[in-house]
């Protein structure tokens, strides 16, 4: 299953949104990359493990379920996180993407594809339409809490030197 969505982040006519920067949205997505926890609630632990120019790996564990990926960081635009196939798991992809189709606009592109092709049958439909929505959900937890703490100053660059 693929799946995309857009969240807009500033909106230039609503003035009671705070205008978040592109620096500040992106340091708030490495910050959800490398600390997962503050962003899943159900997530047990996060070991971040080799990192290299640019990707660093994690090793994810809800449970008895763990999950190895990793984060591929392309500077003040994408996140991805790459789920290699493992167990039943298969592979998998996340990105999150920074868009700016002006000054004043800012918004993240949500993209997964779960490694499955797009189900025709009525259950597997229904189950789709299901993950797509607790995918939403999820992203939209996630730029709530980037918006909390950009009121904070936790994304402003001279609080995380």
């Amino acid at each position: 299953m693929k799946f995309e969505h857009l969240i807009e982040i500033n909106d230039p006519l609503n003035p009671l949104i705070d205008t978040i920067t592109r620096e500040q949205l992106w340091r708030g997505l490495v910050i959800r990359a490398e600390s997962p926890k503050m962003f899943v609630p159900h997530l047990d632990e996060c070991a971040i493990g080799e990192r290299n120019s640019g990707t660093f790996t994690r090793r994810l564990r809800y449970g008895d379920l763990v999950i190895e990926d990793t984060v591929v960081l392309t500077p003040l635009q994408q996140v991805r996180y790459e789920v290699p196939a493992q167990g039943e798991i298969q592979a998998s992809t996340l990105t999150m993407t920074i868009e700016a189709p002006d000054e004043a606009r800012l918004f993240v592109r949500f993209c997964y594809d779960d490694g499955t092709g797009e189900h025709v049958d009525a259950a597997n439909k229904m189950y789709d339409e299901f993950k797509k929505s607790a995918y939403q959900e999820a992203d939209l937890d996630t730029i709530r809490i980037l918006r909390q703490l950009a009121a904070q100053g936790k994304l402003d660059a001279s609080y995380l030197n």
